[in-house]
């Protein structure tokens, strides 16, 4: 070999060794880095919460909605059993037509969190209203805002002759006022105009690390791509706050049903004094919820059994005054 050839190889192998060298570094820094992520085991780099949790999915106009005909079971204070209909309701299949239809609007308090379906008040309000249909359309994490667009969706199919709008007072102001809610899931949301109507923000919403985690293969198996995704979502799509919308907002649901023929009720979880005057100073009927018997543990005060039986009391008292039901001796 001459000395030129071996000067040339030297030369290769030099060059290859300074690249080598610093690359070995980096790549040991890297999994260093990503062993002591694995061991501090951040929340929010985890996996184990997602929109599809209480089989929910990512909606580009909803932030989440349910998934369609699935059926599945869930543990929060305690493991329910769940299934969607073909709408992504937790209810039996809708079927239009017949009788006339009450449609419960809601959060996790009309989905049923921490109850079996039979146990919720929807449920048991279904004998007590035999002239009527009865469906649940509540989401856990839903706001307001959320609602009034769940309601606008679904309208064509189901055309529910009354509407009771079940206010989450524990939460529904904070879910209206923001386009961000809980692990970081995306929502859309309402801004006030200067002329004072509602514009809405946030469409298509953006879809949260959470979905990252776990759609994408290299996300969901290196937490070093978990943190790097994060960070990226979190400078791309920060928080926004706005005043807050919610009287307006029930205002808006109010004008949408009465504007296509339907009756607009509204039932308040907890005490909400400022609802409570909105709707009396606008004649809208309205029930009030509190003291039922809730949960004290799991992912909210949801209520229990007993809660649910004294909700569908209160509501159904509700309904009576306003010539939407009368009670059989038998019914209860």
């Amino acid at each position: 070999m001459t000395t030129k050839h071996c000067m040339k190889r030297d030369r290769v192998r030099h060059i290859l060794s300074s690249i080598a060298q610093p690359l070995l570094i980096v790549v040991v820094t890297l999994a260093v880095l990503e062993v002591a992520l694995r061991i501090a085991d951040l929340s929010e780099l985890r996996d184990t919460v997602s929109e599809h949790s209480p089989g929910y999915d990512y909606d580009a106009e909803l932030g989440w909605a349910p998934v369609p005909n699935l059926a599945s079971q869930m543990t929060t204070f305690r493991t329910t059993h769940f299934r969607h209909n073909s709408l992504g309701l937790r209810d039996a299949e809708f079927t239009p037509g017949g009788k006339p239809t009450i449609m419960f609007l809601g959060d996790s308090f009309v989905w049923g969190l921490d109850s079996e379906a039979g146990e919720r008040f929807s449920e048991l309000l279904k004998p007590r209203l035999p002239g009527y249909k009865i469906l649940a359309a509540g989401v856990a994490g839903y706001g307001t805002d959320q609602e009034y667009l769940l309601l606008k969706r679904l309208w064509p199919k189901v055309k529910p002759a009354v509407v009771v709008l079940v206010f989450c007072a524990e939460n529904d102001r904070l879910d209206n006022v923001t386009n961000v809610r809980y692990a970081n899931y995306h929502k859309p949301y309402f801004a006030t105009e200067p002329d004072g109507s509602l514009a809405l923000m946030g469409q298509p919403v953006p879809k949260s690390h959470l979905l990252y985690y776990r759609d994408d293969w290299l996300v969901r198996n290196l937490w070093l791509a978990r943190l790097a995704t994060d960070v990226y979502l979190r400078l791309r799509d920060p928080p926004v706050f706005v005043p807050d919308p919610t009287e307006k907002l029930v205002g808006k649901i109010r004008e949408f049903v009465e504007g296509n023929g339907a009756r607009f009720f509204v039932a308040i979880q907890q005490h909400d004094a400022a609802l409570a005057s909105y709707l009396e100073a606008k004649a809208i009927p309205f029930a009030k919820l509190e003291g039922a018997p809730h949960y004290t543990a799991g992912w909210g005060p949801h209520w229990t059994p007993e809660g649910h039986q004294i909700v569908a009391d209160r509501i159904f008292q509700m309904l009576a005054a306003n010539h939407i039901a009368s009670e059989s001796p038998d019914a209860r």
